[in-house]
Parts: structure tokens; sequence; C-alpha cells
């Protein structure tokens, strides 16, 4: 897939993306879900490796295509590793999935209501390794805990500032500054961070393009202008903790944005399953998250 053919697929395709980049301090949690405890590994080598091959499992996996799922965001680890001997892109590409890689380092500690990205000194580096490999783009996520213009306004800043770095580098930015969807001020969070986007877009130059991931708005069709809007290519959505039941329904209700899921992807699949089950358990995860990134329902006035 040359870069073009997947900028059109992210652009217009039918699907969604997966979030398969549970890193650092989310990797354990990750593998108890999976049904693997915590003492089944000794260091981080090994903890990697049984997260590694779990990704490996679901890419290779038949439900696991580029029919219904349009793009894949990896863990630095997971790019740089192997599936079936090819390096990870390499294998997503063949299924018809488009590589994306998560490069943030994660969350300052909260300051007026928000979370930070921390600094990234080796980013070109990575940009540049990355785009060697064959991905497509970047994603690098902030947190929203309240509606504090100031703090939503410098998590926004950070984050096309940090977009206009992977562009540079070639690559394109998925920009998430995640609303908490248990915040009190959910609503009033959205609103603002809605209006800081758009500020920041019009700042663009014009023909230049970034994704967004944000979280499903407390009030449905509010996110429709970022929808709309030239300087685009799509917004996708995360599930942020909802179940896949309650993400489904919420996402449904947002036309044009699609989901980029993690927990509310692989929450059924288990270790222990047959290859048989766990083919079966992805495909049904895979085909409710596909129906509601594909056909919305109408939501009354």
């Amino acid at each position: 897939m040359l870069d073009q053919d997947m900028k059109q697929k992210i652009a217009e395709g039918n699907g969604f993306i997966a979030a398969l980049d549970q890193s650092g301090g989310s990797t354990p949690k990750a593998l108890k879900g999976y049904g693997i405890e915590e003492g089944a590994w000794s260091n981080d080598e090994e903890m990697f490796s049984l997260i590694h091959a779990m990704r490996s499992r679901i890419i290779t996996a038949s439900a696991f295509s580029g029919e219904k799922v349009l793009g894949a965001i990896l863990f630095e680890r997971t790019m740089d590793g192997s599936v079936d001997g090819k390096p990870t892109p390499t294998a997503l590409i063949e299924r018809g999935v488009v590589p994306f890689i998560k490069i943030d380092k994660g969350l300052e500690d909260e300051a007026n209501g928000v979370q930070m990205m921390k600094p990234m000194p080796e980013l070109d580096a990575l940009l540049a390794r990355a785009k060697g490999l064959g991905v497509f783009g970047t994603k690098e996520r902030s947190v929203i805990n309240l509606a504090n213009r100031e703090g939503i306004a410098a998590v926004v800043a950070q984050q096309f500032d940090i977009g206009r770095q992977v562009l540079a580098g070639g690559l394109m930015p998925i920009i998430e500054p995640e609303v908490n969807i248990k915040s009190a001020e959910r609503a009033e969070a959205d609103q603002i961070l809605l209006e800081e986007i758009l500020k920041n877009l019009d700042a663009l130059p014009e023909g230049e393009q970034v994704m967004l991931k944000l979280s499903l708005p407390a009030t449905p069709g509010l996110f429709d202008p970022l929808v709309d809007h030239p300087k685009v290519l799509r917004v996708v959505a995360l599930s942020g903790g909802f179940s896949r039941t309650e993400a489904c329904a919420e996402l449904a209700k947002n036309r044009g944005i699609i989901a980029s899921f993690s927990r509310a992807l692989l929450n059924d699949l288990r270790h222990q399953m047959s290859d048989a089950e766990f083919n079966e358990s992805l495909g049904e995860a895979i085909d409710e998250i596909h129906a509601a990134s594909t056909a919305k329902q109408p939501v009354a006035a």
C-alpha cells in the first residue's frame, strides 16, 4: 500500500481503527484482561514478549483484515517486532490494514484540570524509523479532566505542535486530547475542546490535514464541525471506559465518526481460547464495532 492508497483508505473506508498500543504501566492490566496473571513473567522483556504474542495472534486472526479494520495503532516495541517473520507494519499492510504508531511517552501530573504529554526528545528519530518501516501515521494522547479553558487550550496547542512535527516527518498525526467521560464537567469540556481544536485547525496551512481521536461527546453530533472540516482527514473515537455495548451505542449517534477502540475491542479475548474460539470472539467484536462505525442511528432533536 502506497501512502496515497493508505490515505484514501483511512479517509473514505467503511470500517474502524484498532488500538493495539497498550504500553508500559498498562501492559500488566492488558495481560490480566487476556487471562495472563502478573506472576507469569519475571522481567519486562518477558512481559513485552507475552503482549506481543497477543497482538500477533490478533493480527494473524482471519477476522482481522482490511475489510472492516482500516488501520491499527501499534506500540513502539510492536512496530519494531515481527509477525510471521515479517516486520509488524508489513504484516498489517499485507492484510490491508494501515499501520499507525503511538508516539507519546505518557502524561505529566495534572495541572489546570488537564494532563499534558511528557517531552519527546527523540521524536524525529522515531518518526524517521517508523516512516522507513512503512508506518502511515502516529497517535499522541493527552487527558482533560475539567472544563478549564486555560488547561484545554494548552493541551490542544501542545497536540498541534507535535502534529506539525509529525507532518514534517512525512506522517499523519492522530491528535488525541481525551476528555475523561467520568468528569462532572464533561459536556462543558467537550464544548471548550471543540472551540480550541477549531482555532488550531484554522491556523494550519492550506492543504495540510490531521486526524482527531476524541472521547464520544456528551451531546451527540457536537463534533460535526470537525467531521466536516477540510483540514481533518478523519475523526475517530476512543471507548474511554465505556463497555463495548455502551461505546457502540454512543458511537452510532455521531455521524462521520468511526471507532478507534482498545479495551472495547479486546475485552472478551482470552489466552486460553482455542484459535477457533479466539477468532469467533474477535470477529463478533469487529462486527459490532464496524456496524456502529458505519451504520448510524438518527438522533432525536
